[in-house]
């Protein structure tokens, strides 16, 4: 979410998503409050520091882990505040293992954390750790909550293809087998013990992958999804996972200006999907949640609020469409 203020984020969220909200991530508060450096602040015993270029394993505790520790904590406190006698589900995002791995780089050598099979090893394990225990936390504060967890993965297929850069540029990480990436996602999912979604707003998702990992659904930016992708789509579904369907673009910069899609045509694209891939277009309106493509920190808060408040409009009309038989 856009801005630096939690409460005002948190409070967007619960007005906005009303039948599954969040705690928002808020990237504009500086390092700590992007996607990595917020997850490093749950890592167990694995201190993180900044560089020029981001972040990298650290010898000991500093100044940039402690604020990220601070500003979760701050976000924790003032949820405590606005969900008091929430009962519904409430969703918690993290970072993936294997895009911290290809982000965080190792502590003597500007590699990433990628390229060393034991650290990757060793920080599954903390961040295992360490997402349970943030599930268990946000529990403890919103007691009537159930908890889902959600593992932002955007950098797993260039892992999974050998894409990610060494340190030098000149050079690329080994590839990840998809069994290994599997067993690294089911290591922290499985961890949590709740219902766990896998997001990746890449290209070439790899829903194989994510349904090994023993995920519930799968989250993906659907401009991204090709024709000859839509059958392992179709899979998946039939494997049982929930589809958390980026359907609606997000504004900010290097996104294209114009007029947003009305509710109604953004339910229509998720309708002609269903219906693409022979799924019975009923089951969509119980397998289907539908969101931003991405994140919307890029957004002003009066477009982000009106992006979310697209999707719910259209996950409303999303039944309407269905029984009026609408191809």
């Amino acid at each position: 979410m856009p801005g630096t203020d939690p409460a005002q984020a948190i409070a967007a969220v619960f007005a906005e998503l009303p039948d599954l909200p969040h705690l928002p991530e808020l990237p504009g508060r500086g390092p700590g409050g992007d996607l990595v450096g917020r997850t490093a602040a749950l890592l167990v015993g694995m201190p993180v520091e900044t560089t020029t270029g981001g972040w990298r394993l650290a010898a000991r505790p500093g100044r940039d882990a402690s604020r990220a520790a601070s500003m979760l904590a701050r976000d924790l406190d003032e949820l405590e505040e606005a969900a008091q006698n929430w009962d519904g589900p409430f969703k918690v995002q993290a970072c993936g293992p294997w895009t911290m791995a290809a982000a965080i780089e190792l502590t003597r050598r500007r590699d990433p954390a990628l390229a060393d099979p034991g650290a990757v090893a060793d920080l599954t394990a903390s961040l295992a750790e360490g997402v349970a225990a943030h599930v268990a936390e946000v529990s403890k504060r919103v007691p009537g909550a159930t908890v889902l967890l959600q593992l932002d993965e955007p950098s797993l297929p260039a892992a999974l293809a050998g894409a990610v850069p060494s340190a030098s540029g000149l050079n690329r990480i080994t590839e990840v087998e998809g069994a290994t990436a599997a067993a690294g996602l089911r290591t922290i999912l499985t961890g949590a013990g709740v219902f766990s979604i896998v997001h990746c707003c890449a290209p070439a998702a790899p829903l194989t992958v994510i349904a090994a990992a023993g995920a519930g659904a799968v989250s993906l930016d659907l401009s991204l999804l090709r024709r000859d992708e839509e059958d392992g789509l179709a899979e998946t579904v039939e494997a049982g996972l929930g589809v958390l369907a980026g359907a609606t673009g997000t504004a900010g910069p290097g996104r294209q200006p114009g007029r947003p899609p009305a509710p109604r045509d953004v339910a229509q694209r998720v309708r002609e999907l269903w219906h693409r891939i022979g799924q019975p277009p009923a089951a969509a309106t119980a397998s289907v949640v539908i969101t931003p493509s991405c994140g919307l920190a890029g957004a002003t808060p009066a477009a982000a609020r009106q992006i979310l408040a697209r999707c719910r409009d259209a996950a409303r009309i999303l039944p309407e469409l269905i029984e009026e038989g609408q191809p």
